[in-house]
């Protein structure tokens, strides 16, 4: 069962025994302002992109934004974008992610830890979560199999234009239900950068 059979948070959260709490988890983050080739770049595709399909949002403007906290960080974070990432067949842990952040430099293949993973729908956020979870908990697995375990795990859902987060630590999954739009850019690069350096 590969990840896109996890169609509800029900699905995700049975199959792998987590508990869910609603609530905000973000400390006060500073807004981190984008850099002019990515100012320029979402002021000529984001009307575009904002309403197309899910694949031109994710090229047009979830992308983007992930390349941008990667210069961030000096390029000491690595980015997968459509990149399988199987991990356990047997429990349904395998499968594409729309994309991975990864805390280590290297781009030639995925490296433990995963720290962040994001789902890109094209309309209905909500209709993410159980894939997103169910990615979370690979990630997860896959960092302990590599014997880097990380406290928390970060996921986000979004269709380019509003972006949700979600953190998973140990079997206790967070959502926070704020919708946190773009534009402007600058707290959802914040929270990313924030994220990649728990």
């Amino acid at each position: 069962m590969p990840y896109s059979q996890f169609t509800t948070l029900k699905r995700a959260t049975d199959a792998f025994n987590l508990n869910i709490k609603e609530e905000k988890f973000f400390p006060p983050i500073q807004p981190i302002a984008p850099s002019a080739l990515l100012k320029d770049y979402l002021e000529d595709t984001l009307i575009i992109s904002a309403t197309a399909s899910e694949k031109a949002r994710s090229e047009g403007i979830i992308y983007p934004v992930l390349l941008e906290v990667r210069r961030i960080l000096n390029k000491q974070i690595s980015l997968f974008s459509g990149e399988d990432f199987s991990v356990d067949d047997s429990v349904g842990l395998n499968g594409l992610v729309d994309f991975l952040l990864s805390r280590s430099p290297l781009i030639l293949e995925i490296q433990a830890p995963v720290a962040v993973i994001v789902e890109a729908k094209k309309a209905d956020i909500k209709s993410g979560y159980g894939q997103c979870v169910a990615e979370m908990v690979a990630a997860q697995r896959f960092n302990l199999t590599y014997n880097n375990s990380i406290n928390t795990i970060f996921g986000s859902i979004t269709n380019g234009t509003q972006w949700r987060f979600l953190k998973l630590e140990e079997n206790n999954v967070t959502i926070d239900l704020t919708d946190y739009t773009l534009p402007p850019v600058d707290q959802i690069l914040g929270f990313y950068v924030w994220m990649m350096q728990q």
